[in-house]
């Protein structure tokens, strides 16, 4: 056996090895590829950045530091998840990035109690998901696919007023709703769907990436881009540890921890997509486990350099599937150049001028996938008495509670501050509750 394996270790490296999981590839190949997934998901990696700051009020310089470490912070996390440590880690082509899924509850937490709160909590929530994970096989089995999927709905529906204020300019803009705001967005808006009529193959994953482009082409030419930020960038930098001291608060660390359990539940379904479309069996235990404990305790890490948390990205394990692009080592090149590019400040600068309008454009498009790939998960499900409850109940509690939070009045502060405005939290409690109680089989009796 030890001699097999001698000769695997040796075998050349050779291009078709691309569609293995392991094996050597050569190094002017590889690249490519695995730029391409840093190209199809950066845009969404430095957008929860954009948008928490902004909602939290911080500037361009301390944005472009938390850009800058995101982009590290994925790296790094997307090559644990290839090349694991421990028990940390799935060992399967899954590209790591900022999670979408904390925007909402960030953005409330943030402003109302301090940006240095959020990040205790994630801290404190990060570790939770990341032990979790590694008891993973002993209670993912009650999260099933259509709590998942009424989870991934709600938080395409708590982000589509995330989207349209960055639309009008941001929240507190003095020209919120402007027609320069309205151009920007718009012309952003087009491209992006321009291009993902028009462009062939893998260049449709593109398409966001096109449309930042040409609306921030758009801004600079129009001069609402504001570069003063840019001159006194340094040309390397590491990031900080510890550039917000955390603030521990008991509210915010609940409410970020239930996040982290229905960021727990997409993972799930991510491991579990890429091993059946891609790699044609069932997922392990083993794998589940290791990604989820990926995404908690690299999220952890994440904000003790001052970043928010990390989670598989959806849309790379789409590229997977669609280009069967598996090779490990591969898409870790990918990874490593996320790393270079977090390494060198004017990267993250530059980014941090993004005007909010133009991110709007982009954002908007991405946040109603996100919802329309939720309800696909409901009608992947099956419309049986049993789903269609889960999901019209928790759906309807969840989004129909949280638009008039008076209506939790009577609860204590703590409930009220977890639940009021946190639709997502609303529906993964209501649908998890659902599950548990209502009976299997709920069909109406023909006969």
């Amino acid at each position: 056996m030890k001699k097999d394996n001698n000769i695997k270790e040796k075998q050349p490296a050779s291009t078709e090895n691309i569609y293995k999981l392991d094996g050597r590839v050569p190094i002017g190949k590889a690249v490519p590829f695995g730029l391409q997934h840093i190209l199809a998901m950066f845009v969404a990696n430095i957008a929860p950045i954009l948008i928490v700051t902004g909602a939290c009020g911080i500037g361009p310089q301390d944005t472009a530091r938390l850009i800058q470490t995101a982009m590290i912070v994925a790296g790094v996390g997307s090559l644990i998840q290839l090349f694991p440590i421990w028990r940390i880690g799935s060992r399967l082509p899954i590209v790591m990035g900022i999670s979408f899924t904390f925007v909402s509850v960030l953005c409330y937490i943030g402003p109302a109690y301090g940006y240095e709160t959020a990040i205790g909590a994630i801290m404190v929530g990060g570790v939770v998901e990341g032990i979790l994970g590694l008891f993973a096989k002993y209670w993912r089995r009650i999260i099933s696919p259509i709590v998942a999927a009424c989870v991934v709905s709600a938080i395409g529906f708590s982000l589509l007023s995330v989207g349209a204020s960055s639309f009008g300019g941001g929240t507190g803009s003095e020209q919120f709703g402007s027609l320069t705001n309205w151009v920007l967005g718009g012309v952003t808006l087009l491209s992006c769907i321009l291009f993902n009529i028009f462009a062939k193959s893998y260049w449709k994953q593109l398409s966001v990436l096109f449309g930042l482009i040409v609306g921030y082409i758009l801004a600079a030419a129009i001069g609402v881009v504001d570069f003063s930020s840019l001159k006194d960038t340094s040309v390397v930098a590491l990031p900080s540890i510890l550039p917000y001291k955390p603030v521990f608060n008991i509210n915010a660390i609940i409410s970020v921890t239930l996040i982290f359990l229905v960021s727990a539940t997409e993972t799930i379904g991510d491991t579990s997509a890429l091993t059946s479309t891609v790699l044609d069996r069932d997922v392990s235990d083993k794998e589940i486990s290791g990604s989820i404990a990926c995404d908690g305790f690299i999220s952890s890490l994440s904000a003790c350099f001052g970043c928010l948390p990390i989670t598989s990205f959806s849309q790379n394990i789409g590229l997977v599937a669609m280009t069967k692009v598996v090779n490990r080592f591969t898409i870790a090149t990918g990874a490593c150049i996320m790393i270079l590019a977090g390494i060198f400040p004017i990267f993250g600068a530059l980014l941090a001028t993004l005007p909010e309008a133009v991110l709007g454009g982009c954002t908007i498009m991405m946040f109603g996938t996100i919802l329309v790939s939720g309800l696909r998960m409901i009608g992947d499900c099956g419309y049986t008495q049993r789903n269609i409850t889960i999901a019209a109940l928790s759906l309807s509690i969840g989004l129909g509670f949280t638009q008039v939070p008076e209506i939790f009045d009577m609860f204590p502060r703590m409930i009220q501050s977890v639940f009021a405005e946190n639709c997502v939290a609303v529906v993964f409690l209501s649908a998890i509750i659902l599950n548990l109680v209502l009976p299997k089989n709920m069909e109406a009796d023909k006969n």
